[in-house]
């Protein structure tokens, strides 16, 4: 055992109240107990490390230069020592780290991005990176720990994943300002039943894909996708071009470009659901401050 592990830190505090003080009815003051106690403590340590620390008289006491290099280094070390534990605290309650959030587009224009923000001011510490993606490949990125939280539109059902609901919307139907049903308010969905349609690649989620035509489907349209777009963005200017018609969250509309025409859908229930997702059992007090509110 070397030097480092026979010196108990408390006895360390205790040489560092006489040496500050240099009175041992003063440095037992200061910590609140016993003068002998402190005197034994002090004794304790000089013998752990097989040194004097101390001079001491019946009037004084003085560091003898083992004991000045010693009050020197111990200042230190206890400082480090409360930083530490200081780190260890906040991270302990999620107020520092590293935070990794994924996202998808269509959440932007619900405030996810100011809900971080508003996070990353209440926890400076934290350092928050951001990354943008299908809800498929966020929930690939979930599994492989490279994001630690997400807000994912309609993910699949998955076992290794906990889902927070985070907004509910119903879907529209989109369509060119020029189109034949633009001037109406509602449609049925078997009314687009001969147009082509605009929408995502198959890989950016089954439940997805399969919750956004389900109105088209159970209406009965097969809908022909002509066009595949990465981000409602594009999918929303494709339809202004006529390339297609297609179905979107309402939300997705916050941010549709001049000439299209956003039309509710008549007697569909069905419902886009954004959520935040984590893996199943990472309860960090980091995941929960970044959803409380939201």
């Amino acid at each position: 055992m070397d030097l480092a592990d026979r010196v108990d830190l408390r006895l360390l505090r205790s040489f560092v109240a006489v040496a500050e003080e240099l009175h041992f009815g003063r440095a037992a003051e200061r910590l609140r107990i016993a003068q002998p106690a402190l005197s034994q403590q002090v004794r304790r340590l000089e013998r752990d490390l097989d040194v004097q620390l101390l001079t001491r008289t019946s009037r004084s006491v003085a560091l003898t230069p083992a004991g000045r290099v010693l009050l020197d280094r111990a200042h230190a070390v206890l400082a480090q020592l409360a930083r530490d534990l200081d780190e260890t605290v906040r991270v302990g309650k999620g107020e520092q780290g590293r935070l990794d959030v994924g996202f998808v587009s269509s959440a932007l224009p619900l405030g996810p991005l100011q809900h971080v923000q508003s996070f990353r001011e209440r926890y400076p510490r934290v350092q928050v990176e951001l990354t943008e993606g299908y809800t498929s490949h966020l929930v690939a990125q979930l599994h492989r720990g490279t994001l630690d939280i997400a807000v994912v539109r309609d993910p699949d059902p998955d076992d290794a994943l906990t889902c927070s609901p985070f907004h509910v919307e119903p879907y529209v139907a989109v369509v060119p300002a020029s189109h034949r049903l633009a001037r109406r308010r509602r449609i049925r969905a078997r009314e687009l039943g001969g147009d082509p349609f605009v929408f995502f690649p198959p890989d950016a989620g089954a439940l997805a894909t399969e919750r956004n035509l389900a109105p088209v489907v159970e209406d009965g349209v097969l809908p022909r996708v002509v066009q595949v777009g990465s981000s409602w963005a594009t999918l929303l200017h494709l339809v202004r071009a006529g390339v297609g018609v297609t179905v979107a969250p309402a939300s997705a509309l916050l941010v549709a470009p001049d000439g299209v025409v956003a039309l509710a859908l008549e007697g569909s229930r069905h419902r886009s659901e954004l959520v935040w997702a984590r893996r199943a059992g990472d309860d960090r007090a980091i995941l929960h401050n970044v959803t409380a509110g939201g």
